[in-house]
């Protein structure tokens, strides 16, 4: 493994650490109207880095639970809405969708690495050849579990739904959201995978190593490119909601 790439591994995520930590210290002192996005943007930050961060002080900041309480005690636009440009709003909506893959894919990486008959079962050996595809099964599993959580506790909340309403409707909103953000991940940590490692460094990229984590904020950044114009789409028709 070059020792340049191992550096510059760990820059970037220690980087991703630091960025969300700033959003975590702010947060409490500035807590989101809407908590769910107190976990968006921290974990947004773990890949998006610094441009998550300015996007926290631009735009997270206009929604604090205080600034929204105090514009609908005036019966105002809360300035989320008002001062949120349409293109930042499915920014918004797109790291919402992919804070749940980020802590799906998370979970799911370190889970089939520490018992590696996951693999096995999710068709490793049976149906897959290379155990990255089975492991892209658990991915998605994870990834679109949590993204229905962070989906449910939006718009259960926001649109005054039952518990099965909450489900069917994040279900709704959510599915083609990830499987868009899935594509984008996918095909970077395929091309990291079989191509920049396996064939120009020769060497694997192991989940236990810097290099993998590294690679995997990259496809984190390719899922949102992905994933934006199909949120852009879905919160233009109304089937999921603008934060």
């Amino acid at each position: 493994m070059p020792y340049w790439l191992h550096i510059l591994s760990i820059a970037s995520l220690a980087l991703g650490a630091v960025c969300a930590a700033i959003i975590i210290v702010d947060e409490r002192r500035h807590p989101q109207h809407m908590w769910i996005m107190s976990v968006v943007w921290p974990v947004t930050a773990l890949f998006g880095g610094l441009f998550a961060l300015a996007g926290y002080f631009v735009y997270g900041r206009l929604a604090t639970d205080a600034k929204v309480r105090h514009a609908m005690e005036r019966n105002a636009t809360p300035p989320n809405k008002a001062n949120t440009p349409f293109p930042a709003v499915v920014a918004k909506g797109t790291s919402h969708c992919g804070a749940g893959c980020m802590l799906g894919d998370l979970v799911a990486e370190w889970l089939v690495f520490f018992v590696p008959a996951i693999a096995i079962w999710a068709g490793y050996e049976t149906i897959f050849p290379e155990k990255i595809y089975a492991v892209w099964i658990v991915d998605f599993v994870f990834a679109f579990a949590f993204g229905i959580a962070f989906q449910y506790f939006t718009i259960k909340p926001m649109r005054g739904l039952s518990v099965g309403q909450g489900i069917v409707e994040a279900v709704k909103a959510d599915t083609l959201s990830l499987t868009s953000w899935q594509v984008g991940m996918y095909g970077f940590m395929a091309i990291a995978h079989f191509w920049i490692f396996g064939t120009l460094l020769g060497v694997p990229l192991k989940v236990s190593s810097a290099e993998f984590w590294f690679m995997m904020q990259i496809a984190m950044l390719a899922g949102f490119a992905t994933a934006y114009p199909v949120n852009w789409w879905l919160i233009r028709v109304g089937i999921k909601e603008a934060m």
